[in-house]
């Protein structure tokens, strides 16, 4: 390194960002104290100052760092720090800085959320953000910001927020391309219109009664869980959707045609059979299909699934590649009357995959036979993928069923696997 002109040395150092490397750095020379000044990014971890000796505060050695660079396009930031302190740091680095990242550990602190300037308000210095992530967040009120342009990026994690505090949040964002809100409790209503959103992950946590209204005319990717009523409008470009609901039910969907959609994802405990059977007629150019839904009924009544015609359903979706299917679906295609009226000349034309959950004996018979047509009917089928799950019968029905299972096995080896 001795040997290295000044410009390869501070490009080298240039792409350091652990802040304790770089504090090293800076004690080896004056040549290497120099190169700070170039650093692009800056990250502190959780433990920075544990072992800090001196009598600085972490608020002042952040902002002495901080105040060495000239042009610092990132900032994360895990250890504690003050809205102070936060302010301080911002005021030197607003001009540049792209990327912000803060651990703010205020999710049970109330008080803070009142503090004026409060950490929220304070990020509305750094105006020309492309990126922002914020974990641990409490937004009981509105953040004090004005409109960030340039923002592209927001995610926002483990966080307590509410309604109106979202809202005013997500208004002072219109440029979004990508939505994350992972981990978060006390929302009860979302709406969203950001007209060039095109990735969105919500994460909504509690009672699983929470409601949605979507209007992003751009989106090509959709992940929801927790939501109870999801109206989603323009959808041309949605290609990608997952609808879970862990803790409640899915009462109502609203999506109107997905052309463009290759991935369905729907799981949950219990679902509407109006709101499954929606989601399967609007998304008949599906590519991969993914069940994993308990029960329907529409009150607390937890229902089996009505039965599901195997051709019919097949038909309505011809282009599908991969298919997913555990619980009540798989049940629900395999009553008497499903395979009854099998027309000459069909085929499942595109099927490549089939990864089938079985964990009950019952209708034995019938779930084999929907096993073989899959084998009989998907001439493009490579691989059948049998999961076997919790079948503690004692009855001599369970053996027979396992043995049948393991014929087909057999008779197709190189396509069937059990698992």
């Amino acid at each position: 390194m001795d040997s290295l002109p000044d410009a390869i040395i501070q490009y080298i150092l240039s792409h350091l960002s652990n802040a304790r490397d770089v504090a090293a750095c800076n004690c080896v020379s004056k040549r290497w104290r120099e190169s700070l000044t170039y650093l692009r990014s800056l990250y502190f971890p959780r433990n920075s100052f544990d072992s800090r000796p001196g009598s600085y505060s972490s608020d002042t050695v952040v902002w002495k760092m901080l105040s060495a660079t000239a042009c610092l396009e990132e900032l994360v930031v895990y250890s504690p720090f003050t809205s102070a302190g936060l302010a301080s740091w911002l005021s030197l680095v607003h001009s540049s800085l792209k990327d912000l990242e803060l651990r703010m550990d205020n999710v049970m602190d109330y008080q803070a959320c009142l503090d004026s300037p409060s950490k929220l308000d304070c990020i509305a210095a750094a105006k020309k953000l492309k990126s922002l992530k914020l974990w641990g967040v409490l937004m009981a009120n509105p953040p004090k910001w004005d409109v960030f342009e340039n923002l592209l990026c927001l995610e926002i994690v483990g966080a307590r927020l509410e309604d109106p505090a979202l809202s005013a949040a997500l208004g002072a964002c219109p440029n979004l391309t990508n939505l994350v809100l992972l981990a978060c409790e006390g929302v009860r209503s979302v709406s969203i219109e950001l007209p060039y959103l095109e990735h969105c992950k919500l994460d909504f946590y509690g009672s699983g009664n929470c409601s949605l209204s979507l209007t992003c005319p751009q989106i090509e990717l959709l992940e929801v869980q927790g939501c109870s009523w999801i109206r989603v409008r323009e959808t041309t470009c949605l290609r990608n959707l997952s609808i879970a609901n862990n803790a409640g039910r899915v009462y109502m969907v609203d999506f109107g045609k997905l052309s463009a959609l290759e991935s369905l994802s729907m799981r949950g405990v219990q679902w509407c059979w109006d709101a499954i059977s929606k989601m399967l007629e609007w998304s008949n150019e599906v590519k991969h299909l993914y069940m994993k839904v308990e029960f329907t009924g529409d009150l607390e009544a937890l229902l089996p699934f009505p039965e599901v015609d195997f051709v019919e359903f097949f038909n309505s979706h011809p282009k599908l590649q991969k298919f997913d299917i555990q619980g009540a679906m798989f049940a629900a295609l395999c009553q008497k009357n499903s395979l009854k009226n099998v027309e000459p000349g069909f085929v499942i034309p595109c099927l490549e995959e089939v990864v089938v959950q079985v964990r009950s004996p019952l209708n034995a018979e019938q779930k084999m036979n929907t096993l073989e047509s899959l084998l009989k009917y998907g001439k493009n089928l490579k691989k059948m993928v049998i999961r076997i799950l919790q079948m503690k019968s004692s009855h001599s029905s369970t053996d027979e069923f396992f043995d049948e299972i393991c014929r087909l096995r057999f008779m197709n080896r190189k396509i069937v696997r059990i698992e």
